[in-house]
């Protein structure tokens, strides 16, 4: 009777830490402008734009931090975000923010959203820009 106990424990001890690690694993979702609103309305999410400092001076989407992809301490002040928490990140049209998502990603990040098509789909939808 105890050899079977124990076998019961250890297999449900296995089935608990194989959920978490599944629950726990980084993940990189591509949204569209109509399901970014809604993270934004619904949820605490922190919303990066990776482009370069022009490029955000010339307009960004409200609430927008940067922190450029391409810059030599991007890794640092990456770095600097919480990562348990999500993120939305864009940039122009979704080049950098994919590499920007993968290296999220492989930082431990565990929730990452990305925006399809980034500012320029955002515009095409006529929604608004912070200059």
């Amino acid at each position: 009777m105890k050899i079977k106990s124990f076998f019961i424990v250890a297999f449900l001890s296995l089935v608990f830490f194989n959920c978490k690690k599944e629950e726990e694993a980084p993940t990189v979702e591509l949204i569209t402008v109509e399901e970014m609103d809604s993270l934004l309305e619904m949820r605490k999410v922190r919303l990066i734009d990776v482009r370069t400092p022009g490029e955000y001076s010339e307009g960004y989407i409200e609430g927008a931090e940067n922190i450029d992809f391409n810059a030599d301490n991007f890794e640092e002040l990456i770095g600097k975000v919480d990562k348990t928490k999500p993120v939305i990140i864009y940039c122009r049209s979704g080049g950098r923010s994919k590499k920007c998502s993968e290296y999220m990603k492989k930082a431990g990040f565990v929730k990452i959203y990305d925006l399809d098509g980034g500012l320029t789909e955002w515009k095409s939808k006529q929604k608004k820009i912070i200059k």
